[in-house]
């Protein structure tokens, strides 16, 4: 063909870094047919959905079923009923004033947060180094020069604003995604007056708020002046396991402007075209999630990952071997210990204790040296896999 292509895609590195991963588990689990193969490296959950939610989806199915009840394409910024619930979660249980009209369902943050881009031009992109690899990529994909913030042990791998006034388009995520860093309502605070300082916007994953345990901030919003300068992106995959079931939502202020273009506007526009909504099953599903009894069930979930996280961050103390994460985070951040880089230390799981991880290395340069855990595993799955560790560290 003679047709032109994206050649922004030149940018990317040449392998996702799951990608790679999982390629190199394969093959070790080819060449070892008899080992047990644990992992703790891609953030998949393997609890199954909470029983509030499967009656939700259920009955919704049931619904599918009946000439009354059926529902075919789904509203393209979610149902009123499930928009409603998120911002009543917003208020009832975050302290922050959200309308229906601000939230867009979606199939979950990945999607929103590659997405988004569309709706912005040609900014500087500030974005923390080591990083979650969507931010990047996305922004690489459509020809954007990025700008890395470096996070680092000496800031508790939470940086800070800039010294400059330059309007940017910058991406946080807390608690962070590979860190497990959790930052706090002066951090946060710092960022939003920054933002407003220059005239510059934050997206905001808080895909695992619902980890927070500690008193932290759970939403950008619950800053003052965020409403001026910010847009929230979120998920069920962690806080309901809907890792396979697939939904998120997008919370825009509805007076987020700038200039004369309304970011609210023109990511409903943007919806509307290239989006046909999430399954009425699905948002049913996740109506019931945010119910007192799913909530409940939920926080038990969450509570289980949470306690294989502190059986990791155990051995880890008990080793002396330093990490981030563990507490209000799913995972763990920790320094590769006896001079391993990251992609030794990851073979060297896989070699000596049929463990797998991901190389810090592999969500940016600063990640070099570290390495990532995650506690979505079983509980039975977790128990081996510290006595493995417990053994070769």
């Amino acid at each position: 063909m003679k047709i032109k292509v994206n050649e922004n895609f030149d940018n990317l590195k040449p392998s996702y870094l799951f990608s790679e991963t999982a390629q190199r588990a394969r093959k070790y689990r080819a060449e070892h047919p008899d080992q047990k193969v644990i992992s703790l490296g891609i953030g998949d959950v393997t609890q199954p959905l909470a029983p509030t939610v499967i009656k939700a989806m259920q009955k919704a199915v049931q619904e599918m079923g009946v000439k009354e009840t059926f529902r075919g394409y789904a509203p393209e910024y979610g149902y009123d009923f499930i928009r409603e619930t998120i911002a009543n979660y917003y208020v009832n249980n975050l302290g922050v004033k959200v309308t229906p009209q601000e939230v867009f369902v979606g199939d979950g943050a990945k999607s929103d947060l590659g997405n988004i881009v569309d709706i912005l031009g040609d900014n500087r992109i500030l974005i923390p180094n080591p990083v979650y690899p969507v931010y990047m990529d996305s922004n690489l994909m459509c020809g954007r020069k990025v700008t890395l913030i470096e996070a680092n042990a000496e800031n508790d791998f939470l940086p800070m604003p800039p010294n400059d006034d330059i309007p940017s388009v910058i991406y946080l995520c807390s608690p962070n995604n590979p860190t497990g860093a959790v930052y706090t309502k002066e951090g946060l605070k710092a960022w939003v007056d920054y933002a407003i300082k220059s005239g510059s916007l934050i997206i905001f994953d808080s895909a695992y708020e619902s980890y927070i345990r500690e008193d932290l901030p759970h939403s950008i919003f619950a800053i003052e002046g965020a409403k001026q300068c910010a847009i929230e992106i979120n998920s069920l995959s962690k806080m309901a396991g809907f890792t396979g079931t697939r939904m998120g939502y997008t919370v825009i202020p509805a007076d987020l402007s700038s200039g004369k273009y309304n970011l609210n506007k023109m990511w409903a526009r943007r919806q509307a075209t290239k989006f046909n909504g999430v399954p009425y099953v699905v948002q049913r599903a996740g109506e019931a999630v945010f119910s007192e009894q799913g909530l409940k069930e939920c926080k038990e979930l969450v509570n289980y990952y949470l306690e294989n996280a502190k059986l990791i961050a155990e051995l880890l103390d008990k080793k002396g071997i330093w990490y981030t994460g563990g507490v209000n985070s799913p995972y763990i951040w920790l320094k590769c210990p006896n001079g391993f880089d990251s992609w030794s230390f990851f073979d060297y799981l896989l070699e000596k204790a049929q463990i797998i991880g991901t190389p810090g290395v592999g969500f940016g340069t600063a990640g070099e040296g570290y390495f990532r855990l995650t506690s979505f595993g079983s509980r039975e799955n977790t128990l081996e896999a510290v006595e493995r560790l417990d053994k070769i560290l």
